[in-house]
């Protein structure tokens, strides 16, 4: 009888501690079948997370288009260091869909969302204002492409955003294409914002691109064919573009082969907006690679010296056919001080952008307030619309202007 009441008591104990081991673990037990479907609560990022923003730019590429189209490859980089001002700094993704129509060249080109700026603006100086010339464009399938060919993240707290640039109506006799408010409809439900610029002052395109940024949850606006945006030249963009130059210079790229060809891909994209971009967007690009928005620009991934220096990886530990190949043939303790003197270069380097960058900046407000403001510049309106719209998720925006 003893050895039975024993043994009822270790049941019981057992039963027990099983009911009641979720909740010693700090979890609420866990619903039976029959109670779900299950309401949890929200989660809270870690506080180390930080706020997304992904930007795709749709742009009409056709004849009428090719001042707004320099414009956007000079400004690409004032954007980005725009929507990198915010507060708390956000991670910056932009993607592109270049149109025309049927029977151009091209109907559409997609580039997709990436961290990679230097890759998408190499990209962005490929682009040429050619064909058209006929009326309508085929804006119906490129909003369809921004929509549902980039890679947008499923976080709804990310600030999604397109911003729809052309002079010329959609095509809305095409039979065999998914017309603009049943991809606005799409958008919305996936938390995209749709905003309208107008290049030109045609009355059927105001008429639809009001209605596209009405229906989208974004702002419509109108800007000269030239783009309107600020284009200053500073005494201190040539200074800036070759100190990032010699930022560029301190990467160090390591990993398997299929890596490396990405990390060189990402290098002659550098290398080529060097070459060929001018020395006013070249400035831009320094001031924003030294921002915390930035860093995943101009790093990329696999970056050795980044790596290394912050601990997050172990020289010792990475193969040796997986090193740059200058580093392969030297002695661990060589390695080793490469890392530090490169580390020390662009750590002095980002400090002399970061400093000029503050003078360039100043410049600049000085220079257009002189010359009555900025209110109605391209600048200007895509800054309003990214400061109201992205507060809707955690992003303050607090500078009384646009970053030029």
């Amino acid at each position: 009888m003893k050895t039975k009441l024993i043994a009822l008591a270790l049941f019981i104990a057992t039963a027990a501690a099983v009911a009641l081991f979720p909740v010693f673990n700090g979890v609420a037990a866990i619903p039976q079948p029959d109670s779900y479907p299950v309401k949890l609560p929200p989660v809270t990022p870690a506080s180390n997370e930080r706020p997304r923003v992904e930007a795709v730019f749709v742009l009409d590429t056709t004849g009428s288009m090719s001042g707004l189209i320099q414009a956007a490859k000079e400004k690409i980089w004032s954007i980005a260091n725009t929507m990198a001002s915010a507060q708390p700094a956000p991670e910056i993704r932009i993607g592109l869909v270049a149109y025309r129509d049927r029977g151009d060249a091209y109907v559409t080109r997609v580039v997709d969302l990436s961290a990679d700026l230097d890759s998408t603006y190499a990209t962005l100086m490929d682009f040429r204002a050619e064909g058209g010339g006929d009326g309508p464009e085929s804006v119906n399938q490129a909003l369809d492409d921004a929509v549902n060919k980039m890679s947008w993240s499923q976080d709804q707290n990310t600030y999604k955003v397109v911003f729809l640039v052309g002079d010329a109506p959609a095509h809305m006799d095409y039979q065999d294409d998914v017309k603009y408010p049943v991809t606005i409809a799409a958008a919305k439900q996936r938390g995209i914002v749709i905003n309208a610029i107008q290049s030109g002052n045609n009355g059927e395109t105001l008429h639809m691109w009001q209605q596209i940024a009405r229906a989208g949850s974004g702002d419509f606006f109108q800007v000269e064919q030239s783009g309107s945006a600020v284009a200053i030249a500073t005494p201190f963009d040539r200074e800036l573009a070759e100190l990032s130059a010699k930022m560029d210079e301190t990467r160090l790229y390591y990993g398997n082969e299929e890596k490396r060809a990405e990390q060189r891909k990402k290098v002659e994209a550098s290398d080529k907006l060097t070459a060929s971009s001018s020395v006013e967007s070249r400035a831009r690009r320094a001031t924003f690679n030294v921002s915390k928005s930035g860093e995943s620009n101009f790093l990329g991934d696999g970056e050795l010296v980044s790596d290394v220096a912050s601990g997050r990886v172990d020289i010792g530990a990475i193969e040796e056919s997986e090193l740059p190949a200058p580093l392969q043939a030297m002695e661990p303790s060589e390695r080793q001080a490469v890392i530090v003197e490169k580390a020390q270069q662009r750590q002095d380097l980002q400090a002399q952008i970061k400093t000029i960058a503050e003078k360039r900046s100043r410049y600049l407000k000085e220079k257009v307030a002189a010359e009555g403001g900025a209110k109605d510049s391209l600048d200007e309106k895509i800054y309003s619309a990214v400061r109201e719209q992205a507060a809707g998720k955690g992003l303050r925006y607090e500078a009384d202007s646009a970053v030029y």
